[in-house]
């Protein structure tokens, strides 16, 4: 959960800062990621002014994390906050069979779609993991 909080650190988004792990089969970290804009994007001047009109262009911090490996090769994520329902999905379509995340995202399915696929999905202080 530390890489996961320090990667967060790095997000360019005043209002809601995301970082996310993820560790290989042998337990080896193999990417961090964090909430953001697409690479490479400069943000026009009062971009960041406007919290609700800002969301809509942010890429999460699983997108970003997934754009790291292949499907399979990460068998474990560590996010500082539970996946988004289309985030979950994600995580799904890359075979992670095991979630940690420290605060609830309280308009998220992750609970439900974890449950179907098999999916491990735990909430954990910020340290446990």
């Amino acid at each position: 959960m530390a890489l996961a909080e320090v990667a967060s650190l790095r997000s360019e988004d005043p209002f809601r800062k995301v970082g996310a792990a993820a560790l290989d089969w042998d337990n080896r970290v193999i990417a961090t990621a964090y909430n953001g804009l697409a690479p490479g994007f400069d943000a026009p001047g009062g971009f960041w002014d406007n919290r609700d009109g800002r969301q809509k262009y942010m890429l999460h911090a699983e997108v970003n994390l997934c754009s790291l490996f292949k499907r399979g090769e990460a068998k474990l994520v560590a996010t500082t906050t539970m996946p988004c329902t289309a985030c979950m999905q994600t995580l799904c379509a890359y075979g992670i069979k095991e979630i940690y995340y420290r605060e609830i995202y309280r308009e998220s399915d992750a609970p439900e779609i974890a449950k179907l696929y098999g999916i491990h999905l735990e909430q954990v202080a910020p340290t446990d993991v």
